[in-house]
């Protein structure tokens, strides 16, 4: 007899504490548990993990998760460790392990204690694992991070690829579940069909993360000052930020430390140790920004990353969902910037020229997505979700507004005739055609392809000349987002017309097209904030439970999110339990949590309750002036686009000393001002080497000992400025 639904909600409840699964999560479990293939396309956050934990948990036997990384697992492990009273219950099977520690898994899942095993796909080819393995009762197999078998997904792994003769060998009748976070359409099909599951129950949850806000800006040479801006006015809030460069990395860990961020570099390069340590540093709130390559962030849990930032623009669509996918996992706000210029692309296609052809047309093809996606004047949500196979309406769709192009909409024309001449091309072409040579065609250039299949004697060849390339790759790209278009998954990148193609042809209705972008470097980057949410929480409890979640989590030796997650704190200073059974109440605390971790809380909860008389929380809030910080962030803005200083300050209706007390304010607090650009205009080399000098040496940096010093030759004014290039430069 299968277990009953209310049977699995009363475990979600007792192991995980939650009273309700999440979208498909239900559905999933009960496939599993009914001993069926099965293939999971869930985005990262939508609660993948859970489900294969829960059926391992509730099942006879040991489930076996395969995955690539070791800190992922490890990761996993503490967690579910954290919900049992069995150390046993999961355990690692990897290079990492000495010969005692694999005898004591092996105990374990023989004595039947071990419920999930994790293994990297390196520790199944070993003779000696397959043997135990066959010997023992497994649940079920999961592949974790699934796309890594296919050569389309943007991780491939060859290893993977063996993965299903293995399983062979370990047990012919073995449930296997196939599970990732980002699929393409083509990549699904591959993975189906490598691990020989086509008979599998699939499940496939939105793509769409309404929480997330999406927003690209063009990449200048001052990107490192927007950057420090941005983290900036998001002070306090977790954030990741990648880099295509270890070097890259390293500077811009440097740069955000010297101008008063908390940051630290995180990369392939530094020794194991450094990177467990830094990776540990960002978990447990010691800092708040990670620079890191790519190499980071696989299976980081960490639930209230707010911000993740591409230095550099990923070179899939994949990728990029993956990366920004790890803000906002516990539903809070997640902005998602990235810093895009054509430049990066071409660094991106030289990386590619050294591979075999067949891997370099994959990579142009992901590459041209990327490309499309930066460009484009349409919904960025609606774009990406296209990209996985799925529909979104911009009008209704949920987080239809957190987007920079719905934020600050372009404008559109009317194209119903390009259009046409478009859909007509393709399909006089005989739809043989990848979007390139579509263009080329339109535009008559005779290249080698077009000559072959001599399509430059077709009547249409050459008709839409009158506008360049770029406007109808942005063509092409709206009409297959609207659904008249689809790239074909055999012979990826051809376009062909679908069904409501077909339709426009025989009736063609108007069509908006929206004008794309032109990135270059003049464009100013427009900054948009993206909402947080308000509500009655207890700002200043959160702050003393946050304290004393990272007070026991350190005793704990464990992140402290394991302990609580910042739903559940915000929570707590919502609803203020102040008995264990009241916390088992909370969102996301089952009784196990409770009973585990819940005393220290539940008596801070009662002192601060009846210390503060609890009636109105509102009283609480500690309110801080934005006027100050907004000034600051105005005259450094300006200052870095080289405006005139005498400028700057009239138009915040300031005199020159009163606006040099501000600069100085900044500049003594830690963030530079480079004022090159005015003091080049106001002191030749020799004086500003001269006052240079003088400060090198002097005790004190006060003004009037220096207009001492120099005794009439420089005034005040010019000594103050000079004063405040000498800090930026040799104190911050």
């Amino acid at each position: 007899m299968g277990p009953t639904e209310i049977d699995l909600h009363q475990q979600l409840k007792k192991y995980f504490g939650f009273s309700q699964f999440k979208g498909l999560q239900e559905q999933v479990i009960t496939s599993i548990v009914k001993g069926n293939n099965t293939f999971v396309v869930m985005p990262t956050g939508g609660g993948k993990s859970l489900c294969y934990q829960l059926p391992a948990l509730i099942q006879d036997g040991t489930a076996i998760v395969v995955s690539p990384l070791i800190a992922l697992m490890k990761n996993q492990v503490d967690a579910i460790r954290g919900i049992s009273s069995e150390h046993g219950v999961a355990h690692v099977l990897n290079s990492s392990l000495n010969k005692s520690e694999v005898k004591q898994v092996k105990e374990d899942i023989t004595n039947g204690i071990t419920k999930l095993l994790y293994v990297a796909p390196e520790s199944l080819t070993k003779e000696e694992n397959v043997e135990f393995l066959r010997s023992v009762k497994v649940s079920f197999m999961a592949v974790d991070e699934a796309h890594c078998i296919s050569e389309w997904g943007h991780d491939f792994r060859p290893e993977y690829r063996n993965l299903r003769h293995i399983i062979k060998r370990i047990g012919d009748d073995i449930p296997i579940i196939g599970l990732t976070a980002t699929a393409t359409p083509k990549v699904q099909e591959d993975i189906l069909k490598n691990l020989g599951i086509t008979d599998a129950n699939t499940f496939k949850a939105s793509f769409n993360r309404p929480n997330l806000y999406y927003e690209i800006r063009p990449k200048t040479k001052n990107v490192d000052a927007d950057i420090i801006r941005f983290v900036k006015q998001n002070s306090g809030k977790s954030g990741i930020i990648y880099c295509l460069s270890r070097k890259r990395v390293e500077e811009l860990a440097q740069t955000l430390q010297v101008n008063g961020i908390s940051a630290v570099p995180y990369h392939a390069g530094l020794d194991a140790k450094t990177r467990v340590k830094h990776q540990d540093m960002f978990i447990m709130e010691d800092v708040d920004v990670v620079v890191a390559t790519i190499a980071f962030g696989m299976g980081i849990d960490k639930p209230d990353v707010r911000f993740v930032i591409h230095h550099d623009i990923p070179k899939s669509l994949e990728s990029y969902y993956q990366e920004t996918g790890r803000a906002g996992r516990d539903g809070g706000e997640g902005h998602c910037l990235a810093f895009y210029s054509y430049k990066d692309i071409e660094k991106l296609e030289k990386f590619m020229s050294g591979k075999p052809v067949a891997e370099q047309e994959i990579g142009h093809a992901l590459l041209q997505e990327v490309v499309a996606y930066a460009e484009t004047s349409i919904s960025r949500r609606k774009f990406l979700l296209h990209y996985f196979g799925e529909e979104f309406d911009e009008e209704t769709g949920e987080g239809a507004s957190m987007d920079d192009n719905v934020r600050n909409p372009k404008k559109k024309h009317e194209a119903r005739q390009d259009v046409e001449l478009l859909l007509k091309t393709i399909k006089e072409t005989n739809q043989i055609y990848k979007s390139k040579d579509v263009v080329h065609t339109l535009t008559g250039k005779a290249t080698a392809i077009i000559l072959s299949h001599k399509t430059d004697e077709h009547p249409l060849f050459g008709k839409g000349k009158d506008k360049d390339n770029k406007y109808w790759m942005a063509l092409i790209r709206q009409v297959l987002v609207a659904g008249m278009l689809r790239k074909d998954i055999e012979t990826y990148g051809v376009v062909r017309l679908t069904e409501k193609g077909e339709e426009y042809l025989k009736d063609p209705q108007s069509f908006m097209m929206t004008e794309d972008h032109i990135f270059d470097s003049t464009t100013e980057g427009v900054v948009t904030q993206a909402k947080s949410a308000g509500g009655g929480v207890d700002e200043e409890l959160v702050k003393m439970l946050k304290e004393l979640r990272k007070k026991v989590a350190k005793k704990q030796g464990v992140p402290p999110f394991v302990v609580f997650q910042d739903p559940s704190i915000q929570d707590m200073a919502l609803k203020y339990p102040m008995t264990i059974p009241e916390l088992g109440n909370i969102f996301g605390v089952g009784e196990g949590k409770a009973k585990k971790f819940g005393k220290e809380f539940v008596e801070l909860i009662s002192r601060y309750v009846e210390d503060n008389d609890i009636v109105r929380p509102d009283d609480l809030v500690v309110k801080s002036t934005g006027a100050n910080s907004a000034l600051k962030l105005y005259i450094i803005q300006n200052i870095d686009r080289k405006l005139p200083l005498d400028d700057i300050a009239s138009a915040k209706g300031m005199e020159m000393p009163e606006f040099i007390k501000e600069m100085e304010a900044i500049v003594y607090s830690g963030t530079k001002l480079n004022i090159d650009y005015w003091l080049d205009e106001i002191l030749d080399e020799d004086q500003q080497e001269e006052i240079h000098d003088y400060f090198l040496e002097a005790q004190t940096d006060k003004i009037e000992e220096a207009l001492e010093e120099f005794d009439g030759d420089y005034d005040d004014e010019e000594l103050r400025l000079y004063r405040i290039k000498f800090i930026s430069e040799v104190a911050n």
